[in-house]
């Protein structure tokens, strides 16, 4: 091949050609129509082995005519330097590859993992679920994470129906919910107004708010937004739990509770877990918003912080930084909100299996897992961060901080230490009591 490397622009001056895809002189002359007269070989040549294939070997080409040549230490330290470069080149490719290798060998090792997990559960734990479900064997699968296919059963039995909630109850509570959509918007029609749900009364209005809040779900999915395959399935089982539990109606965060269990069950049963769950001591006290519990869960919260993270205490306790600034979020949503989605649903199946604590816990072990950072940083810093976790978080870094937090405080469990504060509390409340007064 005879190879056209430089030729001349409209102002006369030479410019290199792009080599990537390089043209035999048949080809170039048939491309800009000029004659390429064959150059001889020139002793630049001789010693290369190859042609340049990209704009990094243009260091080894002589220069132009109409410029002084080069020298022969100049061309061999242009040699040396281009050696150089594609050694560099070489290695950081050769690290790329193994990287990529390394990615794929863990991906299919956790495929595997998933696959051999998936045979046990089905074969072994869920039809012996009562028997099986507390031995170490299945406690140390469990901490592994659920493998997708049977996440939503196991969910289902661990949070488990004491509300006995069947499939033709959620039915009546989701025609009653349809009913009140049509009259609240048969009202909106009527009044012409912005917002109905502001003037009444009733807490089931709070299914107006439904419709503000779902297109905030996981808005990076595009799924529960209005068109999307899930805005119906998670609009209906909201719409039902609020005229279920009117006492408690809808409240901000429940949105995403939700939308992980609709992801993960079909529709009543996603119903039937997501009642059950908010009915756990811990929901209730939030979701109600009961202060006097919720203080109880931030103090027995403390105990445990001071206790593994001493420094990081300290450091928020001098910028009076108390736990309901992050906890709040973490809890009302269970970390689906704060998380990226699939690490949160590894939270929640220890959650299923350890209830309450282990949503503390995991508290725990995200302030462990960035307490240096958060050591260099003031009230307004820790706040942003840990309201806007960092999104590179990986499941192996996160349940490793989590596995080192101990829930032990003077030998006392976390139901020890709540208990103590209740009891406390209970004995505050007689002490003040107008009657013991008197």
């Amino acid at each position: 091949q005879i190879i056209c490397s430089m030729k001349e622009d409209s102002s006369g001056s030479l410019r290199s050609v792009s080599t990537p895809n390089l043209l035999n002189a048949g080809e170039y002359e048939a491309r800009t129509g000029r004659i390429c007269k064959p150059q001889a070989q020139s002793s630049r040549r001789k010693n290369l082995e190859f042609e340049p294939l990209s704009t990094t070997a243009l260091i080894l080409e002589d220069r132009p005519a109409n410029l002084p040549a080069k020298s022969a230490e100049e061309a061999q330290r242009h040699r040396q330097e281009y050696d150089e470069m594609v050694a560099e080149a070489k290695k950081r490719e050769m690290k790329e590859a193994l990287k990529r290798k390394k990615i794929m060998k863990e991906r299919f090792k956790q495929e595997e993992n998933i696959a051999n997990a998936m045979i046990i559960w089905n074969t072994e734990v869920l039809p012996n679920w009562e028997t099986m479900r507390h031995t170490r064997k299945v406690r140390d699968l469990w901490w592994l994470g659920l493998p997708p296919s049977v996440r939503g059963k196991v969910w289902s039995l661990a949070i488990g129906n004491e509300l006995n909630i069947t499939h033709e109850l959620y039915e009546i509570f989701l025609s009653r919910a349809k009913e009140q959509w049509k009259s609240l918007s048969e009202t909106v029609s009527e009044n012409d107004t912005e917002d109905s749900g502001a003037s009444i009364s009733d807490r089931e209005a709070s299914l107006e708010l439904i419709k503000l809040d779902i297109s905030r779900t996981f808005p990076s999915l595009f799924i529960f937004q209005k068109g999307g395959p899930y805005h119906d399935l998670l609009h209906s089982v909201l719409g039902a739990y609020t005229c279920y539990r009117p006492d408690v109606g809808y409240v901000q965060g429940m949105s995403f509770i939700a939308a992980v269990l609709i992801l993960n069950l079909e529709e009543a049963d996603a119903f039937i877990a997501f009642a059950n769950l908010l009915n756990k001591p811990c929901q209730m006290a939030f979701f109600r918003v009961d202060h006097s519990m919720m203080l109880k869960y931030f103090a027995a919260f403390e105990v445990f912080f001071e206790e593994n993270l001493p420094k990081l205490y300290s450091h928020f306790k001098s910028y009076g930084l108390t736990p309901d600034i992050y906890l709040i979020e973490w809890i009302f949503t269970l970390y689906s909100k704060s998380l990226p989605l699939d690490l949160a649903c590894r939270v929640w199946d220890v959650f299923c299996r350890d209830g309450e604590e282990f949503l503390f816990r995991t508290a725990l072990g995200i302030l462990r897992l960035y307490e240096d950072v958060l050591l260099q940083m003031d009230f307004i810093h820790i706040a942003q961060f840990l309201t806007k976790l960092p999104e590179d978080i990986t499941p192996e870094k996160l349940f490793n901080c989590i596995a080192a937090v101990q829930m032990h405080n003077s030998n006392k469990k976390w139901t020890q230490v709540f208990a103590t504060l209740m009891k406390d509390n209970r004995e505050g409340e007689k002490n003040h009591s107008p009657a013991l007064k008197n």
